[in-house]
């Protein structure tokens, strides 16, 4: 396929946007050393700016190169829902009842297991919670884990730790959502079109994310036992006071958006419902996350516009591989696009082998942890936790690292086990 002048532009803008991504620490760094541009160090530094940010440059350049017409009819052609819902899953799941109730289940569970409470309560909420987003979906799974962990655990804990558990939630959660064919925006790609339906995702991938989950909230619960048996650990939930009544209303604000995923007027229309509702009983809520979530929506509307442009060098390198090739490709690839941008593009394909389908969707759910950018739930967990890290930066470096033993179980799961 021979790429336009415009594909290769937005190619390199595309790799500028990359390079950006690992390197906002870097800025915030600056921010500190220099303070006179404070400000523009800041803002280069917060990671949900960067894709919008050059998504936004990509979009000045095309009016110049091929006319402001055409530009603005490939950005009309872009589909932002995945975004839209991105946004109305965090603010929904961020509130107080929501997380009253996530609390309460969570603390029930950690109550019956035989370890330290501290312990109990991170293998719980590394392992439980992530396979929840098989029917919550990934976005309000990842969004109730973080809140959970960040001032019990993510506040309190050793750098290394942070990391670990943050390198296992972000790659439980990406294959955590594969019980079901309707949570993980890469299983939802290609579900209708390769016929995967809920027995399929069940039988032949479901139940090895699930080993593999596990597997990853053990091993990080085990690694730091010494350090988690010195966290202090109140059994008693954080959020409180919310009546049930109030509860079970955010609860059905929260089941309709999901229900709407992929209607956005109609999840856009139960937000707001949710907000006037929000505003109207104060006392059981606090500050709704909608910063947060517009930060992120931005992120990924900005991965949605660039993405969009890389089809022409993606797909080809897909086919070049056979199945074994494009599983460790599709792994090695979602590191540096989204995971459910690949398993579109397969979908696109005719004649493929059920093989070959199963090693695409595996690998790419596989390699969803390994960067901010790899699966859409991430920036949501990276922008509620970052500011536990130092100088409120996630270091590209030190998440890699965090995930990169989760996601070798992940390998050994899908790969080992019977298809």
């Amino acid at each position: 396929m021979s790429p336009t002048q415009i594909q290769l532009v937005a190619a390199a803008i595309f790799a500028l946007a990359l390079l950006h991504t690992f390197s906002t620490k870097y800025f915030e760094y600056l921010a500190h050393t220099r303070p006179t541009h404070a400000g523009v160090w800041h803002l280069l530094a917060e990671v949900e700016i960067v894709f919008g940010f050059w998504a936004m440059i990509l979009m000045v350049v095309m009016s110049f190169m091929v006319g402001q017409g055409e530009a603005l009819a490939y950005l009309d052609s872009r589909n932002f829902t995945e975004p839209l819902f991105v946004f109305a899953i965090m603010v929904v799941a961020g509130s107080r009842p929501v997380l009253q109730a996530a609390s309460v289940a969570v603390q029930a569970i950690v109550r019956v297991i035989p370890l330290p409470r501290s312990m109990a309560f991170l293998f719980t909420t590394l392992a439980v919670v992530p396979l929840l987003g098989s029917f919550i979906t990934e976005p309000a799974a990842m969004t109730l884990a973080a809140l959970l962990m960040k001032d019990t655990i993510f506040a309190r804990a050793s750098t290394p730790l942070k990391y670990a558990a943050l390198g296992a939630l972000f790659v439980n959660i990406s294959i955590g959502g594969t019980l079901t064919p309707y949570a993980a925006p890469p299983v939802l790609m290609v579900a209708k079109a390769w016929g995967f339906d809920l027995s399929y995702m069940l039988t032949h991938v479901g139940w090895k994310a699930a080993v593999a989950v596990l597997i990853n909230a053990v091993g990080v619960t085990f690694l730091f036992a010494r350090e988690l048996r010195g966290l202090e650990h109140s059994s008693k939930s954080p959020y409180s006071g919310v009546p049930l009544s109030m509860v079970f209303g955010h609860l059905l604000f929260l089941l309709a958006i999901v229900l709407f995923a992929h209607h956005p007027a109609a999840f856009i229309a139960v937000l707001l419902l949710f907000m006037g509702v929000a505003t109207a009983y104060p006392a059981y809520q606090d500050r709704l996350m909608l910063r947060e979530g517009l930060l992120v929506a931005f992120f990924l509307g900005g991965l949605v516009v660039l993405g969009g442009m890389q089809q022409w060098w993606l797909q080809p390198l897909l086919l070049l591989m056979d199945e074994t090739q494009v599983f460790f490709g599709a792994v090695a690839l979602t590191a540096i696009t989204d995971n459910a941008a690949l398993t579109y593009l397969g979908s696109l394909v005719e004649g493929l082998t059920p093989e070959f389908k199963y090693a695409l969707l595996t690998g790419a759910v596989t390699g969803g942890g390994l960067t901010l950018i790899a699966n859409a739930p991430n920036p949501a967990g990276a922008s509620i936790l970052k500011g536990t890290f130092e100088h409120g930066a996630i270091a590209a470096h030190g998440l890699f690292a965090g995930a990169l033993g989760p996601t070798l179980i992940a390998i050994l799961c899908f790969r080992l086990f019977p298809l």
